[in-house]
Parts: structure tokens; sequence; C-alpha cells
């Protein structure tokens, strides 16, 4: 999702740092001995993007799972949701499905 998200806000020709784009990703792994499963995976954003391209990343923070092949391939078997905190100059927003 990381990777679909950059070339989501890339293709949209909005401007952001790589280097401060960073996700982190918590899963939820239950069952007990050799029979355990990933329940859910929570995937967290946090990047900056000049104030003027606000709607652009938050309509590609919200649509690219959708253009995510990883997503797509295990969306019915595990839980995936995302947020993410958007920097625009001086103001912090918080984004989430």
């Amino acid at each position: 999702m990381y990777g679909t998200l950059a070339g989501a806000l890339s293709g949209r020709k909005i401007p952001f740092d790589r280097d401060r784009f960073a996700a982190t990703v918590d899963g939820r792994i239950v069952g007990i001995g050799r029979t355990i499963k990933i329940e859910s995976v929570a995937v967290h954003y946090d990047l900056a993007v000049p104030p003027e391209h606000r709607e652009a990343a938050e309509r590609a923070l919200r649509i690219h799972p959708e253009g995510c092949p990883a997503h797509q391939s295990v969306k019915d078997a595990i839980a995936i949701t995302w947020d993410a905190t958007l920097r625009l100059g001086d103001q912090v927003v918080q984004v989430s499905e």
C-alpha cells in the first residue's frame, strides 16, 4: 500500500518529500501453536505535502487501496485499515478511511 500511495501522489503531480514519507504497520496475529493467522493490519502514514495540494492528497489517500494489488488480494481474508497524518505547511490534518 505504501508504494501504491507513493505512485498515486506522483501520478497526480503532488510534490512530497520521499525522505519524510513514512508508514507504520501494526498487525494482529491470532491462533495457538502452529495454527496462526493474520487477523488484521493497520497502516499509518505520515507525509508532508504543500497546502495547495491538500484535496488531491486526501483523494489519493482515500482511493489508494483500490489500486493496491496486495490489498485487493487479501482484503476479504484480512481486515486492513489505514489512517494518515498529513502535514500541510504549519497545519497537521488527520485523515482516515
